[in-house]
């Protein structure tokens, strides 16, 4: 019985903030898988190792974790003033499934430095030495995205001394800008409040911010949902209870929100939108043992991706955190202490993160012009991947 060859596609397997993925250019992929649709989808479900039912990806590239089963293609723009178009896909551990409806802000900052190692930009616009501005198309939500990128002798600078919370090792700082984080015509608080009572059949009537900023999020208080906002992964995930009831105020929410017409489509939706609970700064130690300091911080901020608390904090969340802490009223704006502002330092599992916005209220409704944090990048792989060649 003959069985099938295996087949190699050209890629690169990236770090990007606190996530890493596999990343394509369009062209290097088959044909068949260089348009959305059922063959593109089985190819990267097979690169990854989905659906799992062990939940390892002994037998793909993911991770396992909502931050590690990752897929990005990436093509060049041809929109005026953009370099390169960003397409993301959330890939499900135990399902057939690749969620296409969300960014991934961490690994915005590995589209800028693939984009620039891969010659997607016109080469005036890489220096020999300084930085390389890549203007990045989010074709998932339609947003703009800037990237500076640190060259050194005209190629990408990996290597730095910028450390990350939740990353292991240090790396060269890369700025990330979300212009206009809030879907063009939509907006950002798709209730038109700031604060809703969000009614959840399992739960009760839960006080909740619900926001379209970075990516969908409902925004909770931690005391409502039994928890101090100073929790570790594993005091969550290892939960039977906790992990269903998040998906219930999920569910309900995406509701809310206008995301989908009855709860029973949240499953085809698994990355959007996020749920998160906030509390005011208080002291804890992160999972690597670092002591954060309450007077370090501005608040503390717990957030799920794809059923699971993440081990620190989504960028495209930080962005919603960024944005809410900055509009009054909000319950990450109050879990602050209530002021104006527009950069917020919050706790998150594996540490601290600054982030800034630039927000503007006009006749009761409210803007977000940029979001801005800093991030790195690393190539940790390059060369092709192999799949069957009968599994697309």
């Amino acid at each position: 019985m003959k069985m099938p060859d295996q087949i190699r596609i050209p890629a690169t397997y990236m770090r990007g903030g606190t996530s890493k993925g596999v990343f394509f250019s369009l062209d290097d992929l088959p044909k068949r898988s260089q348009v959305p649709g059922r063959a593109r989808d089985a190819m990267l479900l097979r690169v990854i190792g989905s659906p799992d039912p062990y939940g390892r990806h002994i037998d793909g590239m993911g991770g396992a974790t909502s931050s590690t089963s990752k897929t990005v293609i990436l093509s060049r723009s041809d929109r005026p003033d953009h370099d390169v178009d960003y397409l993301f896909g959330q890939v499900s551990i135990d399902q057939a499934h690749i969620d296409w409806s969300g960014n991934c802000g961490n690994l915005v900052a590995a589209v800028g430095a693939f984009a620039v190692s891969k010659g997607f930009l016109n080469a005036r616009k890489v220096p020999v030495n300084g930085y390389a501005t890549v203007r990045i198309w989010q074709a998932n939500i339609r947003q703009t995205l800037v990237v500076r990128v640190p060259i050194n002798n005209g190629e990408v600078q990996e290597m730095g001394d910028f450390e990350l919370d939740g990353v292991t090792f240090p790396a060269a700082q890369v700025q990330v800008d979300f212009m206009n984080p809030v879907v063009q015509g939509e907006s950002m608080f798709p209730t038109g409040n700031r604060v809703d009572d969000l009614q959840v059949p399992s739960v009760g009537k839960l006080k909740a911010t619900m926001i379209n900023a970075g990516i969908p999020t409902i925004f909770l208080l931690a005391e409502q949902v039994g928890y101090a906002g100073i929790e570790l992964p594993e005091e969550i995930n290892a939960d039977e209870k906790a992990l269903p009831k998040f998906e219930a105020i999920r569910a309900c929410g995406a509701v809310a929100m206008g995301l989908i017409k009855n709860i029973d489509e949240a499953r085809a939706h698994q990355h959007t939108p996020k749920v998160a609970f906030v509390a005011p700064a208080k002291g804890y130690r992160a999972s690597s043992g670092k002591k954060i300091k309450a007077n370090d911080i501005d608040l503390v901020v717990r957030a799920l991706s794809m059923g699971k608390l993440h081990h620190a904090m989504m960028g495209t969340a930080a962005v919603a955190i960024a944005v809410a802490a900055a509009v009054p009223g909000t319950l990450v704006n109050l879990a602050a202490g209530g002021e104006s502002r527009n950069s917020i330092i919050f706790g998150h599992p594996s540490g601290t993160l600054q982030v800034g916005s630039t927000v503007a209220e006009n006749a009761g409704s409210w803007t977000a012009s940029k979001v801005t944090m800093n991030r790195s990048a690393r190539i940790l792989m390059e060369g092709w991947v192999r799949i069957p060649s009968d599994s697309f």
